[in-house]
């Protein structure tokens, strides 16, 4: 049995867009995406009542559109209680004030952004810390090794759709396991001292942007990179613009000066004038700016699992 609700946005809308920061790799085994912009997305999630599944959709209706939700499960209710901060209902694009012509033309361009809100800590900082120092590849396949095998399939309908272990199924997976998801200790450590305060860390979806910060980086292992990650997504945070990037504040400085070799300081001093609203002024210039030339090599893929 499903429950279901409807949501009209007060303007221009991307669904998939906007959730799709959600989604840890193309082949996320919580998140599912339809083709095509009226496509249905689909998301696996662990509530504090318990697993859910969540499908929306972009319909018509009204002025830009209707997104109707259905949800399974027995977190179903509160996931549907809380849909319209998922969607970006509580974030304020009109905050944006541009200070560069790149991002007010990207502003323009893309009216349908908003900043999501799960209200869920650890679904985002599980596959961040995962993420850290690491190719993207590689942190997407040990999320996906360690969901599949761990997790749960999600409640409903879909075929393929999972939800991560409970915190205490999380804290009960072996040294080795970790080690064949290709996961080092000192991440799988992170890992486990937040799962050790899962409570703890989940209060921080209710703070402000300070003092969640400073509750996420008392776990050693979680610094300002995956605590700006993480709060970007659990609490839609407009400012928690991500500093120790290998690669963000390179693609910001290009497109904001066409210099190459901008640092994180760099970065922040280009961003000054945004203050407040320094993480959407990154997502524009991500979206609107010029692509810098790659010059520099990929990390290689590596693989610690045969070690």
């Amino acid at each position: 049995m499903s429950l279901t609700r409807t949501w009209t946005p007060p303007g221009p809308y991307d669904l998939h867009g906007n959730l799709g920061v959600l989604r840890r790799g193309p082949y996320d085994p919580t998140y599912r995406a339809e083709g095509g912009a009226g496509g249905a997305v689909w998301r696996g999630t662990r509530t504090p009542e318990g697993p859910a599944a969540l499908c929306v959709r972009l319909r018509p209706g009204g002025a830009h559109g209707q997104v109707r939700a259905e949800a399974w499960g027995p977190g179903a209710a509160w996931l549907l209680e809380r849909l319209p901060g998922l969607l970006g209902a509580e974030d304020d694009p009109d905050a944006f004030v541009p200070h560069h012509d790149l991002t007010r033309e990207a502003h323009r361009r893309h009216p349908g952004l908003r900043l999501i809100r799960t209200g869920r800590v650890l679904e985002s900082l599980i596959p961040s810390v995962l993420e850290q120092k690491f190719t993207a590849e590689e942190a997407y396949r040990a999320w996906r090794l360690l969901v599949r095998r761990f997790g749960e399939r999600a409640p409903g309908p879909h075929p393929n759709l999972w939800v991560m272990p409970h915190p205490r199924d999380w804290l009960r997976i072996p040294s080795w396991e970790w080690h064949r998801a290709g996961v080092d200790e000192k991440r799988s450590a992170a890992v486990l001292r937040a799962l050790q305060r899962a409570s703890r860390m989940e209060e921080a979806a209710h703070m402000g942007l300070a003092e969640a910060q400073a509750r996420l980086q008392a776990i050693p292992g979680i610094g300002p990179w995956t605590a700006a990650e993480v709060l970007q997504r659990s609490n839609g945070e407009p400012d928690a613009v991500t500093v120790g990037d290998l690669h963000l504040p390179r693609l910001v400085g290009y497109a904001l000066t066409g210099v190459r070799g901008v640092d994180d300081d760099g970065m922040l001093a280009l961003l000054a004038p945004y203050e407040g609203q320094r993480h959407r002024a990154s997502r524009l210039v991500l979206l609107g700016g010029p692509r810098m030339p790659r010059r520099q090599p990929r990390f290689p893929v590596g693989n610690i699992a045969p070690l």
